[in-house]
């Protein structure tokens, strides 16, 4: 018990845009925020601020970030982001870009398969790109 409360301090959760629907997280609780990054939604126009969107295939996040942008960082990629909500959008700290599952940290991985968007074995999608299937 005592090891719970000193590591309270240091553990940082996981959760996907839709998460955020039904959990209360308070402005200024820091967290992880996973998933894809949006199609048409990167904004580098602000000068040093990135503006983009974080999707899980049913909800979608508006991020916000300044710094260093990480070289795998594109849309339709898996991306987790580090920071706390400001209103209604997450102002993160760092971004750390994933290009498939195995360097994904498993809880965005499972979320977005949980929700269709992922399959094992394939490449991450474009959040808006229909599910491949038979032409007619």
């Amino acid at each position: 018990m005592l090891t719970l409360f000193a590591l309270g301090d240091q553990v940082t959760f996981f959760y996907s845009p839709s998460d955020l629907r039904t959990k209360k997280i308070a402005d200024g609780q820091r967290f992880n925020l996973g998933g894809l990054v949006e199609a048409g939604s990167v904004d580098k126009s602000t000068a040093g601020v990135l503006r983009f969107r974080v999707s899980d295939g049913q909800a979608s996040m508006v991020v916000k970030y300044q710094g260093v942008i990480p070289d795998l960082f594109r849309e339709g990629q898996g991306v987790v982001a580090t920071g706390k909500l400001a209103g209604d959008v997450f102002a993160a700290s760092t971004i750390m870009a994933k290009h498939d599952e195995n360097y994904m940290p498993q809880e965005v991985a499972k979320a977005l398969k949980d929700r269709g968007v992922w399959k094992h074995g394939t490449p991450a999608p474009h959040p808006n790109q229909a599910p491949a299937g038979p032409t007619p």
